[in-house]
């Protein structure tokens, strides 16, 4: 069992937030954070069985913005 997943969570360009696994194929969406969180513990929840699944679950986020020069 590893100790933690992460989750690279990134603006989704329809709006609200999508979030991947590094290492896993789980994918989810939220339209808000709190409701991305809630997704993500869910989605955690099922692809892994109960002596499985990492106990952390660690958010990166990224935020990409681009300004005028």
């Amino acid at each position: 069992m590893k100790n933690e997943i992460i989750f690279v969570i990134e603006d989704s360009l329809d709006g609200g937030y999508e979030a991947r696994a590094i290492g896993y194929s789980i994918f989810t969406e939220g339209d808000t954070l709190e409701e991305l969180k809630k997704n993500i513990v869910e989605s955690v929840n099922c692809h892994f069985e109960a002596d499985e699944k990492p106990p952390i679950i660690r958010l990166h986020y990224i935020k990409e913005e681009t300004i005028a020069a």
